[in-house]
């Protein structure tokens, strides 16, 4: 059975403005639109920095591997490995089991890569 609590329920009138945009939508708008994409994760918390972070270390790896230049090597491994391993950690703080497995032995491989460019 779903309650309506005036206190903290938005009224399907009211107006929501988007303060980074300037734009202005219908809550009831909001509530049944297709195409406002809304995110699922919260914003400016701690995995959320970690996210981002991880994310363009590891588009900095990618950008050094494509430029094909083999004294970056080390760096791409280095900078994969600081996001696989930042990704793994986003993966233990939201208990998702897929991206920490996948990024736990991502970032495992990466190390004993880095190893063996530091002692090679």
């Amino acid at each position: 059975m779903i309650t309506h609590n005036p206190e903290t329920d938005l009224d399907p009138t009211d107006t929501i403005i988007n303060e980074a945009t300037g734009q202005e939508f219908a809550v009831a708008e909001l509530e049944n639109s297709n195409r406002i994409i809304k995110s699922v994760t919260p914003k400016y918390t701690a995995d959320w920095y970690v996210k981002w972070a991880g994310s363009i270390i590891v588009l900095f790896a990618v950008a050094i591997r494509s430029a094909g230049i083999p004294e970056l090597h080390i760096w791409d491994v280095f900078l994969s490995w600081l996001g696989a391993a930042m990704w793994a950690v986003v993966g233990f703080m939201w208990k998702d089991r897929a991206i920490l497995l996948l990024n736990s032995v991502l970032a495992l491989m990466l190390f004993s890569g880095l190893l063996r460019e530091i002692f090679a």
